[in-house]
């Protein structure tokens, strides 16, 4: 059998999704992620990577809404569900806009620049998948004292 490994993301990613919108429930803010409200959606151990998890979130944005910078751990996958994204990594250069059914990748050890709902009107929503090790803190914002803070 001969599957190509953009047709076993995609498969995953489908089934995240699937898994994210059969959830039902709304987002609720967890108070350390801006404007954001996050939504934990799986939380599963990888055996074929020992010691690492894959974890998948949905967040959201109300217009106008955005986190502060932040590193995360690990690999991160998102797809945005609703609404459009303005995101910008130290990874991937200037911010770019994604809408609805577009996504991105946050390679380990980028910065976070930017993350926030890309209009004032409409909220936006993303699934971001977390590839990390067991027990990781997934997101870490920055603070003014936290190195390459003030630089991109």
């Amino acid at each position: 059998m001969n599957i190509s490994m953009t047709k076993i993301g995609g498969l995953a990613a489908s089934l995240l999704l699937v898994a994210a919108l059969m959830t039902g429930a709304t987002p609720s803010a967890d108070g350390a992620d801006g404007d954001a409200q996050v939504k934990p959606v799986l939380a599963q151990r990888l055996p074929n990577l020992p010691g690492q998890s894959l974890t998948a979130v949905t967040v959201s944005y109300a217009p106008g809404g955005k986190s502060a910078a932040h590193r995360q751990a690990g690999s991160v996958f998102a797809y945005v569900l609703s609404g459009a994204i303005r995101s910008e990594t130290s990874a991937t250069g200037p911010a770019k806009v994604y809408k609805a059914g577009k996504s991105f990748f946050e390679p380990p050890g980028s910065r976070h620049l930017v993350s926030e709902n890309a209009s004032a009107t409409e909220p936006a929503s993303l699934l971001a998948v977390f590839v990390a090790a067991d027990g990781a803190q997934l997101t870490t914002f920055d603070t003014p004292a936290s190195p390459g803070a003030a630089t991109k």
